[in-house]
């Protein structure tokens, strides 16, 4: 089975390779790659914009039989804890701003439904080398950090735990081109009514995304052991 892990911001891509070092990386016109047995490891890049493109890139060129996009999001203080991972089933990219027709109608075309029955017992599991803390649950994306103010109607509205940049690209693609797609994302810092723990503190996100993205890292291969 060919995978393609798609990682998106840089300090994830950092932390990936610095886990699985020494990697030696090639580059690409969308960005760099390394192969770790059966794996390719691919920089996405950070935001929707990347994440289509690169996702389309991966796609045309490894021909995967499963894309898998492992990274990090913020959550939403009192819905979510610091390091939980989210088995993503849905992706809405919210910041799309419609005036002159029905918005819901605009925000539904770019919303992606998940197709994880292939999973065993449909997921989440634990593998062998200890548990995983997972939810599965909704994500949204915006080309933003999250807005303390936007919370109560993301939550109310669409039942959203956390919010990434990539995920809602990524997921879209996939299921237009057909194939398996498999997104787990885990919570760096939280985000609430008094703010965001990493905002004006970038170190925080940093030090986090290293934990999270090895924790991801060290658990995939149980996961690939039961997909078949």
């Amino acid at each position: 089975m060919k995978v393609v892990v798609l990682i998106s911001a840089n300090s994830e891509w950092r932390a990936v390779k610095k886990i699985l070092s020494p990697v030696k990386t090639q580059s690409t016109p969308m960005g760099e790659r390394f192969k770790v047995g059966r794996l390719t490891y691919f920089h996405g890049g950070w935001g929707k914009i990347s994440a289509a493109a690169t996702t389309q890139y991966a796609i045309d060129h490894f021909r995967p039989d499963l894309l898998v996009n492992l990274g990090t999001c913020g959550g939403f203080e009192g819905c979510i804890e610091r390091g939980m991972v989210i088995l993503v089933t849905k992706t809405i990219i919210y910041d799309i701003l419609e005036q002159m027709s029905d918005p819901d109608e605009a925000i539904a075309k770019y919303s992606t439904e998940l197709d994880l029955s292939w999973l065993p017992d449909g997921g989440p599991w634990t593998v062998d080398n200890g548990p995983l803390s997972i939810v599965r649950g909704l994500l949204v994306s915006a080309d933003r950090d999250i807005v303390p103010g936007d919370i109560p109607r993301l939550v109310e509205k669409y039942g959203a735990l956390a919010a990434d940049w990539e995920s809602g690209a990524i997921a879209w693609v996939a299921k237009k081109n057909g194939g398996r797609c498999l997104i787990l994302r885990g919570v760096t810092d939280l985000v609430g009514p008094s703010g965001g723990e990493a905002y004006g503190n970038i170190e925080v996100f940093h030090e986090a995304t290293k934990s999270v993205m090895k924790n991801l890292i060290e658990q995939f291969p149980g996961w690939l052991d039961r997909i078949s």
